[in-house]
């Protein structure tokens, strides 16, 4: 894993502890990541999403300035949420398993 991966992952873990958000699992791909979490029920996925997104671009083109001049933006506004319940927890563990090899 590369050291922007790195510290995405290190931004994430502490704005998630911030908003009040548990990273149960997180995979980083070279062009999206994917992301289990806990939140409380005021918190909506819209919201979690927005505040992860906004604060790792801020401080990932503020350390890395290769990334303001080589994308337009750090991340697209689209994103896929899935509730667990309506698929099981472990069906989610796996899934982001299982793309890593991808």
């Amino acid at each position: 894993m590369g050291e922007v991966a790195e510290r995405l992952k290190e931004l994430l873990t502490q704005k998630a502890g911030k908003i009040e958000v548990e990273i149960v699992q997180m995979e980083i791909m070279p062009d999206h990541l994917h992301l289990f979490v806990k939140t409380v029920p005021t918190n909506s996925p819209h919201f979690i999403v927005q505040q992860l997104k906004g604060y790792t671009s801020r401080m990932l083109r503020e350390e890395f300035p290769s990334l303001k001049s080589r994308l337009p933006s750090l991340w697209t506004r689209s994103y896929y949420c899935e509730s667990v319940g309506h698929i099981s927890e472990e069906t989610i563990r796996k899934y982001i398993e299982d793309q890593k090899g991808k």
